[in-house]
């Protein structure tokens, strides 16, 4: 028999982000979320997209054992920038048993019908900062620090439960050649004597703050017709800054900007944390960080977190001077490739990938089920 509660303690939350670490224990493609993080996610107090959104978390059990996961979402900002009321849902993670995963989506369709919501939309978190996309293709391929992993008969699941696709998120390796790219590279530097946009360089990592700032903005621009997207309010660009900027490896934090010194574009490539976290079981403490330290400083695999222009100068060959600034760097330090992270299939970005030797091998999805209820 399955049951399913409602995550109300403290104890239960640790439980609740604990469990894909013990279900995918065996697993050599899992990486896990950094504990720490998890813990602050689900905490109204520590999250900022609190103040948007709502949630209700569930763990399932089965002869008195965890069997599986659950958070039922309202993002209020969303609902009200596409007119419609939909519940989403995220950490979504189970056995492979179908009474489980079954349980499960009842508990969060049985809170949407509660609050008049038409339809059930996931795996999607807060905001597009969160882990976002159920694994599709590419269950043999190993994870990144900023997506989440399932196993193959996840979707299998999703198709009995009567979800049907909603959108796909697509993902590459993108190789770096031995050399720059003429053709790039002549893009580059005529987009800079042309417009002015150049590269700002910085030696300390408190110097990057106030571009960071103004580089969210940029973000917040770029992707504000994305699917699933919300604006990131002050206290989440905040946030995110203080939580990251005095680890970021500054030769990967490519900011272009215009003749007057405004950035126009945003580029942040990380070294890969996958093997950090999975030693570390995705805790930093007491010895985790000592292993993401030095990832942040010695590492061939690069992970990109953004690549952003601003709507009105995105036909004019910032992206290309983004990309000839990280793969000098990459060239530079001996990077092998960059895992670009998840981007909608209908996104025009992922055409600049082309001009790289790249590797297509990933995909996840968002799913969406109507429900009876009418709002």
């Amino acid at each position: 028999m399955i049951t399913v509660k409602e995550v109300v303690t403290k104890r239960d939350l640790k439980s609740f982000v604990e469990f894909p670490v013990k279900l995918y224990k065996d697993s050599p493609y899992f990486v896990p979320s950094i504990y720490e993080e998890e813990m602050e996610n689900f905490n109204p107090k520590k999250n900022p997209a609190y103040e948007f959104c709502e949630t209700k978390l569930f763990l399932a059990y089965k002869d008195n054992k965890i069997v599986g996961r659950i958070a039922g979402l309202i993002s209020h900002a969303y609902n009200e920038k596409v007119n419609r009321n939909l519940m989403r849902f995220t950490r979504f993670d189970f056995i492979d048993d179908i009474e489980v995963s079954k349980a499960l989506i009842e508990a969060v369709e049985n809170w949407a019908n509660e609050r008049k919501m038409e339809a059930l939309m996931g795996p999607i978190g807060f905001t597009d900062i969160d882990k976002q996309g159920m694994l599709v293709e590419g269950f043999e391929e190993k994870d990144l620090s900023i997506t989440l992993y399932n196993y193959s008969y996840y979707p299998k699941h999703m198709d009995t439960l009567g979800f049907e696709k909603d959108v796909d998120w697509v993902e590459f390796q993108i190789f770096v050649p031995e050399k720059l790219d003429e053709r790039i590279e002549r893009i580059a530097k005529l987009v800079s004597k042309r417009y002015g946009f150049h590269r700002v360089k910085f030696k300390k990592n408190k110097e990057l703050y106030p571009y960071a700032i103004e580089a969210f903005d940029v973000i917040n621009q770029a992707f504000a017709k994305l699917y699933g997207t919300v604006p990131l309010t002050d206290a989440i660009i905040k946030k995110s800054i203080n939580d990251y900027i005095s680890n970021i490896n500054l030769d990967y934090a490519i900011v272009i900007v215009d003749k007057d010194g405004k950035v126009i574009g945003f580029g942040l490539l990380v070294p890969s944390l996958a093997e950090a976290l999975k030693k570390s079981k995705g805790r930093l403490f007491p010895f985790g960080f000592i292993r993401v330290l030095r990832a942040m400083k010695q590492n061939k695999i690069l992970e990109m977190y953004f690549i952003a222009v601003k709507p009105e100068y995105q036909n004019m060959g910032v992206n290309a001077l983004i990309m000839a600034e990280a793969v000098k760097e990459g060239i530079k330090n001996g990077v092998e490739y960059a895992e670009t992270g998840p981007e909608l299939e209908t996104n025009m970005v992922i055409q600049q990938w082309k001009d790289f030797p790249n590797r297509h091998h990933r995909r996840r999805r968002c799913y969406f089920k109507k429900l009876n209820n009418k709002a």
